[in-house]
């Protein structure tokens, strides 16, 4: 079984079906996603928790790729609220939900072995050769950070992919002294600064398990839409998401996940009419209540 981290509110449900779709295309092994979710609207109004109806869903999804597949949804808004709530990292250069992951090893139902993977990835080939890789005398492994490990530190990781050791993890307190520094220390890539500066050992991967700049290598495994500097024709960023079909293709000239992505928009498609005639639904007893 592989067992694959996920972390966000409602607006990330796009990334799991896209992502979740491309795994579950390539790999004949039961996947166990747990989501990791929180309700902190207080700072701002979309940051709500992933819903009870995109899980189920997903769920849909992936038990028809394998009946033993599963999604299982876990709020941690109090956990949340208690550790980190308006902490010096709240207002990080991503959402706080990137800070999640650093909850998983006090979370009874996170195995002692998960891959954890940032929203915007999607899996190029099968990525058990990835899980199976033997991190027994690791923390976690992972794949250096493209401009991190220029200007930063030659080993800086970059934290959208990690293969966590947790039961190792548990053993030196890496997330527990991440988490010291997410509420004592202002950092600039916040949980991904408090991960690597937390690190007791780690085991490097290459590229291909996070490919972070071209999807036209043959032999990737996972490649990640994540924002990327551009110096042409002026020096700018571009940050294009595997669900915003036509600029990957029109500006980073993608065309790697065509089943994948033909596949979601019909997905979507339907779960957009499921969700309107529940709404209907709802609305015609309520007036029939009312009336």
């Amino acid at each position: 079984m592989i067992n694959i981290l996920l972390c966000g509110n409602e607006k990330v449900f796009d990334g799991a079906l896209t992502q979740s779709l491309s795994i579950t295309n390539k790999t004949k092994e039961i996947i166990h996603w747990y989501i990791l979710t929180m309700d902190v609207s207080r700072i701002k109004p979309e940051y709500t928790c992933i819903t009870e109806e995109q899980i189920q869903f997903l769920n849909k999804v992936v038990k028809s790729k394998h009946p033993e597949n599963q999604v299982t949804r876990i709020d941690i808004t109090n956990l949340y609220e208690t550790e980190f709530g308006k902490c010096k990292n709240e207002g990080a250069y991503c959402t706080p939900y990137t800070l999640l992951r650093l909850f998983a090893d006090v979370i009874p139902e996170i195995p002692d072995k998960i891959l954890y993977l940032d929203i915007d990835m999607m899996a190029k080939g099968d990525i058990s050769e990835l899980y199976h890789t033997n991190i027994s005398n690791y923390e976690y492994a992972a794949v250096k950070e493209k401009y991190g490990s220029i200007f930063i530190w030659p080993d800086y990781i970059n934290a959208g992919m990690l293969l966590l050791n947790i039961k190792k993890i548990k053993e030196t307190k890496l997330l527990e002294k991440a988490r010291h520094l997410i509420k004592t220390k202002k950092m600039l890539f916040a949980d991904q600064d408090a991960i690597y500066r937390s690190t007791t050992k780690k085991l490097l991967l290459p590229r291909k398990y996070n490919e972070q700049s071209s999807f036209k290598r043959e032999d990737t495994i996972i490649c990640h839409f994540c924002k990327r500097l551009m110096l042409l024709p002026y020096p700018h960023t571009e940050n294009y998401k595997q669900w915003q079909i036509d600029d990957i293709h029109r500006e980073l000239k993608c065309y790697a996940f065509e089943d994948d992505l033909q596949e979601y928009v019909k997905l979507k498609q339907k779960f957009e009419e499921e969700k309107g005639e529940k709404e209907n639904e709802t609305r015609n007893n309520t007036n029939l209540f009312c009336s």
